[in-house]
Protein backbone atom coordinates (compact mmCIF):
# COMPACT_ATOMS: atom_id res chain seq x y z
CA UNK A 1 0.00 0.00 0.00
CA UNK A 2 1.37 3.39 -1.00
CA UNK A 3 0.67 6.67 0.81
CA UNK A 4 -1.04 9.50 -1.04
CA UNK A 5 1.47 12.10 -2.23
CA UNK A 6 0.28 15.29 -0.53
CA UNK A 7 2.72 17.42 -2.53
CA UNK A 8 5.94 16.87 -4.47
CA UNK A 9 8.13 18.98 -2.23
CA UNK A 10 8.77 19.65 1.43
CA UNK A 11 6.63 21.67 3.80
CA UNK A 12 8.77 24.43 5.34
CA UNK A 13 7.36 24.87 8.83
CA UNK A 14 8.40 26.99 11.80
CA UNK A 15 8.19 24.77 14.86
CA UNK A 16 8.65 25.43 18.54
CA UNK A 17 10.40 22.88 20.74
CA UNK A 18 7.98 20.04 21.45
CA UNK A 19 6.32 16.86 20.21
CA UNK A 20 4.57 16.60 16.86
CA UNK A 21 2.78 13.95 14.79
CA UNK A 22 3.62 13.88 11.07
CA UNK A 23 1.03 12.53 8.61
CA UNK A 24 2.36 9.35 6.96
CA UNK A 25 -0.75 8.46 4.92
CA UNK A 26 -1.08 11.69 2.92
CA UNK A 27 -4.81 12.02 3.69
CA UNK A 28 -4.67 14.67 6.44
CA UNK A 29 -6.36 18.00 5.74
CA UNK A 30 -3.80 19.57 8.11
CA UNK A 31 -0.64 18.71 6.13
CA UNK A 32 2.04 17.92 7.06
CA UNK A 33 0.56 17.05 10.44
CA UNK A 34 -1.79 14.20 11.34
CA UNK A 35 -5.51 14.94 11.76
CA UNK A 36 -6.63 11.32 12.27
CA UNK A 37 -7.57 10.69 8.62
CA UNK A 38 -5.38 7.56 8.59
CA UNK A 39 -7.78 5.57 10.79
CA UNK A 40 -8.49 2.22 9.15
CA UNK A 41 -5.89 2.78 6.40
CA UNK A 42 -3.04 0.72 7.87
CA UNK A 43 -0.89 3.83 8.21
CA UNK A 44 0.21 5.38 11.50
CA UNK A 45 1.49 8.92 12.07
CA UNK A 46 5.14 9.45 12.94
CA UNK A 47 5.80 11.01 16.33
CA UNK A 48 8.84 13.29 16.41
CA UNK A 49 10.49 15.70 18.80
CA UNK A 50 11.86 19.13 18.03
CA UNK A 51 14.56 20.13 20.51
CA UNK A 52 15.21 23.63 19.18
CA UNK A 53 12.72 26.04 17.67
CA UNK A 54 13.27 26.95 14.04
CA UNK A 55 12.36 26.14 10.45
CA UNK A 56 12.17 22.48 9.50
CA UNK A 57 11.41 20.85 6.15
CA UNK A 58 8.86 18.07 6.55
CA UNK A 59 8.31 15.52 3.79
CA UNK A 60 5.29 16.18 1.58
CA UNK A 61 5.62 13.19 -0.77
CA UNK A 62 5.47 10.68 2.13
CA UNK A 63 8.33 8.60 0.64
CA UNK A 64 11.37 10.07 2.45
CA UNK A 65 13.80 7.61 4.04
CA UNK A 66 14.29 10.18 6.82
CA UNK A 67 10.63 10.54 7.82
CA UNK A 68 9.30 12.98 8.85
CA UNK A 69 12.02 15.13 7.29
CA UNK A 70 12.51 15.70 3.58
CA UNK A 71 15.49 13.91 1.99
CA UNK A 72 14.81 14.92 -1.63
CA UNK A 73 13.03 11.69 -2.63
CA UNK A 74 10.23 13.77 -4.20
CA UNK A 75 12.61 14.65 -7.05
CA UNK A 76 12.56 10.98 -8.15
CA UNK A 77 8.78 10.48 -8.11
Amino acid sequence: MEPKIAQKGPYPVDLKAGTYWWCACGQSKNQPFCDGSHKGSGFEPVKFEVAQAGQHYLCGCKHSAKKPFCDGTHKKL
